[in-house]
């Protein structure tokens, strides 16, 4: 089946659902998903019902797409996203951002938890990100192309508009975010501190496993991003500490109410 046919499917069993078109799409990385619980009047579709949809399997990802209103905006938010490493293509990694598209959405929030490699960072720290390397060795766009340009222009995959708004909000409110440069590894294991070393010679400030070929693909879909890491832990050399995902799991329950404040805001103003 093509994948056109496939978003097609997609699109009407989820319309079969739902009264309304969304206008933001958020991707709720791990132990972010809380933010979905904020959505009013929710509309809750696991996964493993969705067509041609792939299923989370990691931890903090609760599985599920909660389509409702937030902060007054029509939203359908991801709570829980695809990895590479789980062993799904790039094509189902990305396959949500597609739908997103097709149902009526225009601009987008990732968010992740991510490592910190700049030494100014600590845990705990919310990052925009205002550009990424793509260290995965793949990109979800090689093969057939028939959702948009066959090169995308990448010179600015994340919104400056929204990067903007995103520090301003957050000045408002007295929440203090950092800007950087987010690098997307295949995983899952972390970086050996040689990697790590690598990764700040060639101008990252985080590291993570995943956002990177959402990004991608929501820019050759034609959206409008904006990006926000949780810094979860220290990166490898830089931490004291064995790094565990359980770690990564307390951090960001830590800062879950200065994050639910900045994205909430952002998303009344977008």
């Amino acid at each position: 089946m093509k994948n056109s046919e496939k978003i097609q499917q997609t699109k009407e069993y989820l319309l079969s659902k739902i009264k309304f078109c969304p206008s933001v799409g958020l991707v709720l990385g791990s132990g972010l998903g809380i933010l979905a619980e904020e959505i009013e009047n929710p509309v809750y579709i696991n996964y493993d019902e969705i067509p041609h949809f792939p299923v989370s399997t990691v931890e903090g990802h609760e599985g599920r797409l909660v389509i409702g209103n937030l902060r007054g905006k029509r939203v359908i938010a991801m709570q829980g996203r695809f990895h590479y490493y789980e062993g799904h293509s790039l094509d189902a990694v990305t396959y949500p951002i597609r739908i997103m598209k097709a149902i009526g959405v225009q601009q987008i929030i990732v968010t992740n938890a991510a490592g910190g490699i700049n030494p100014s960072f600590k845990t705990g720290d919310l990052m925009i990100i205002k550009d990424h390397i793509n260290l995965t060795s793949q990109n979800p766009l090689i093969g057939p192309n028939s959702e948009g340009l066959r090169f995308p222009d990448m010179t600015e995959a994340y919104s400056k508009s929204l990067i903007n708004l995103a520090k301003e909000i957050a000045n408002k409110n007295k929440i203090n975010v950092l800007e950087g440069v987010y690098a997307g590894m295949p995983g899952p294991s972390y970086e050996t501190p040689a990697e790590i070393k690598f990764l700040s010679v060639i101008g990252a400030d985080a590291v993570g496993m995943s956002t990177v070929p959402e990004v991608i693909v929501a820019k050759h879909s034609g959206l409008e991003v904006l990006g926000i890491s949780c810094i979860s832990n220290m990166a490898a050399g830089i931490s004291e500490y064995s790094l565990t995902h359980e770690e990564v799991m307390e951090t960001t329950e830590k800062i879950k109410a200065q994050f639910l404040i900045l994205v909430k805001e952002i998303v009344a103003d977008m």
